[in-house]
C-alpha cells in the first residue's frame, strides 16, 4: 500500500493528476478505453484544479460514481452535479455529459441502485464483479469512504455491485454507492488527502490499523495509493 507523503495540497493535487494521466494511458494503451470512477466532497476540487493539466485522450474516457446521493442533478448534493459545474460546463476539460454514467434521480433508492448496477454491467458484461481501471476515493472525518460509513450493515454486502443506502449518517440520507466487493476489485484506488483535520483519521486507518472502511480499500490485485500531504500525514513517521 504505497503512502505518499508531499508538501502541500498542490503536490497532492499534482501527485494525484500524475497517477490518473499514468494509468489513463496504461489502459487506453491496454483496452482502448478508461473506465474511471469518481467520488464527490473533498475530491472534486483536486479533479476540478488537477485534470485540466493532464495528457490524455479524453474521449476515450468512462466516467462512473463510486457513490451518488439522490438529489436533483442542480442540488449543491449532487455528485453529477458538481462535475458538470466545474469540468464540463466551465469547458475545463473536453469532456462530454454523456460519457458520465449517471444515476436515476426522482425514484427509490432501490429502484436507482438496480438501475445503475445494470449500467455498469453493460460495460463489464459476463463478468462476475467489473474491474475498474481506476477510482478515484476519498476519506470522510468518520473514516468512511463511498457512502460506506462505519458501522453500517452495507460493509458487509457481498453480493451486489451496487447497493442502495436510505439512511446515511451524513446528509442526505439517500444514496446509492458501490460495495467493497467491487471497490477491491478495482486495478488502481487513490485516496487523496490534505490537511491537518484528516490527521487524527489518516492515523487511525494507516497506522493503528482500525477497521475502519477506508481501511478495508485494499484491491485484491490491484493497487491503493494513499496521497497525503505533511499536515494530513501527521503522525504517519512518529
Amino acid at each position: 500500500m504505497p503512502v505518499i507523503i508531499v508538501e502541500n495540497k498542490e503536490k497532492v493535487i499534482e501527485k494525484l493528476s500524475e497517477i490518473i494521466e499514468k494509468t489513463a494511458a496504461s489502459s487506453i494503451s491496454k483496452h482502448g478505453k478508461f473506465l474511471v470512477g469518481f467520488s464527490g466532497g473533498s475530491l472534486a476540487p483536486f479533479l476540478a484544479t488537477g485534470l485540466p493539466k493532464i495528457k490524455t485522450d479524453f474521449s476515450k474516457w468512462t466516467i462512473f460514481f463510486c457513490d451518488e446521493r439522490l438529489v436533483p442533478v442542480n442540488d449543491p448534493d449532487s455528485t453529477f452535479g458538481l462535475y458538470k459545474k466545474t469540468l464540463i460546463d466551465s469547458g475545463a476539460v473536453p469532456l462530454k455529459e454523456d460519457q458520465f454514467v449517471q444515476i436515476k434521480q426522482g425514484v427509490s433508492a432501490e429502484e436507482a441502485a438496480t438501475a445503475y448496477e445494470n449500467k455498469v454491467k453493460e460495460f463489464f458484461p459476463n463478468e462476475k464483479l467489473p474491474v475498474f481501471d481506476l477510482l478515484l476515493l476519498g476519506m470522510g472525518p468518520d473514516g468512511h469512504t463511498c457512502s460506506l460509513f462505519p458501522g453500517h450493515k452495507l460493509l458487509n454486502e457481498t453480493s451486489r455491485w451496487i447497493a442502495p443506502i436510505t439512511d446515511s449518517p451524513k446528509p442526505p440520507p439517500s444514496r446509492v454507492t458501490m460495495t467493497f466487493p467491487v471497490v477491491n476489485n478495482a486495478d488502481v484506488c487513490a485516496i487523496a488527502a490534505s490537511g491537518k483535520e484528516k490527521a487524527d483519521m489518516i492515523k487511525r486507518v494507516l497506522v493503528d490499523k482500525e477497521n475502519l472502511p477506508a481501511a478495508r480499500v485494499q484491491p485484491a490485485s490491484g493497487n491503493v495509493y494513499w496521497i497525503v500531504d505533511k499536515d494530513a500525514g501527521l503522525h504517519l513517521n512518529k
